[in-house]
């Protein structure tokens, strides 16, 4: 992300303890794998959109009072217009759609789909920002990583099951894309030096901006907090403190005392967190076929991210698209 201090421990620096560097990576790999189950539950009640605005309001405006009492500086309004454009594309579009999606499209398949970012990383960059050819490597991930893409959409429960699921796919690429062109974006933008700052930033404009959309679509009268469960209620707080405070902050952190490939092997685990959880406590199917494209998708993103060269962005910042 832009902003972020990707660089190891400075020489001399106390090291790291052991024992909370494998606690936040616990927390990035189980609790992000565990939001997308819990943005299922939280919808079973509450309007989508309306969910989403909910979480990112209170997940940015708490972390935004804590940075802002912690770094004592004002951003300037350039930032905060910086912030309403990666905002509006990651969170607002990115994560919008993955609400809207898990309507219809089961959570483990969700997180597969969203684990497609990295690939219209590298088309995005290639066609827009470096205009740097991607090499071989990276072609053949691109289209294996779409093959698979194609296979997963076309499997039973998925977009295999009619109108609404072929929808929920088409929306998760949309939502997918949308993260991608803004984690890209972010790199020319305005941003505070402070990380937490600029997430809690991100965090208040996107929430915003998902609010102004629930009230345009009409949400606002399907929501009534009599009629929400205890379960969907538990899962938005879930997403608030877990899934936004305490998870981002261990990826903050981590960020700054190794390096960004090790964290983002995040990416490798989350998709397979969901699938289990979905599966275990939801009763998502898992077919063969599934797995197969599974295996395709997350080959083809393991190959594209472990070539360093392939995106030169600093980092994908707040919750890959969805969590």
């Amino acid at each position: 992300m832009s902003g972020y201090d990707t660089s190891t421990k400075t020489d001399g620096a106390p090291a790291p303890s052991v024992v909370l560097v494998i606690a936040s990576f616990a927390a990035i790999y189980v609790i992000w794998g565990s939001t997308y189950l819990a943005i299922r539950f939280a919808i079973e009640s509450i309007p989508p959109l309306f969910m989403a605005s909910v979480r990112f309001l209170v997940a940015g405006g708490l972390l935004h009072a804590w940075s802002r009492l912690r770094v004592g500086r004002r951003p300037t309004w350039a930032q905060w217009r910086s912030a309403a454009i990666a905002g509006g594309l990651m969170i607002g579009a990115g994560n919008g759609a993955v609400v809207i999606a898990e309507q219809w499209v089961p959570s483990g398949v969700t997180a597969v789909l969203i684990a497609c970012v990295p690939l219209w990383m590298v088309v995005f960059d290639a066609a827009f920002f470096s205009k740097t050819r991607p090499s071989a490597r990276a072609q053949g991930g691109l289209l294996v990583g779409f093959v698979g893409v194609a296979l997963l959409a076309g499997t039973p429960g998925v977009g295999g099951e009619g109108l609404r699921g072929t929808l929920g796919v088409a929306l998760l690429l949309g939502g997918g894309a949308a993260w991608a062109a803004g984690s890209l974006y972010l790199s020319q933008l305005d941003a505070p030096r402070d990380a937490m700052l600029w997430v809690s930033m991100q965090m208040l404009m996107g929430g915003t901006i998902l609010g102004i959309v629930s009230v345009a679509t009409l949400e606002l009268p399907d929501v009534h907090l009599g009629e929400m469960t205890a379960r969907s209620l538990a899962s938005l707080l879930y997403l608030i403190v877990f899934g936004a405070i305490i998870a981002y902050s261990a990826y903050v952190w981590l960020l700054r005392v190794t390096t960004p490939a090790r964290v983002g092997t995040y990416a490798y685990v989350n998709p397979v967190i969901a699938l289990f959880l979905g599966w275990a406590l939801a009763d998502e199917p898992i077919s063969l076929p599934s797995v197969v494209a599974v295996i395709v998708i997350l080959g083809s993103v393991i190959a594209i991210v472990s070539e360093s060269r392939t995106l030169g962005v600093r980092g994908v910042s707040v919750e890959q698209a969805s969590k």
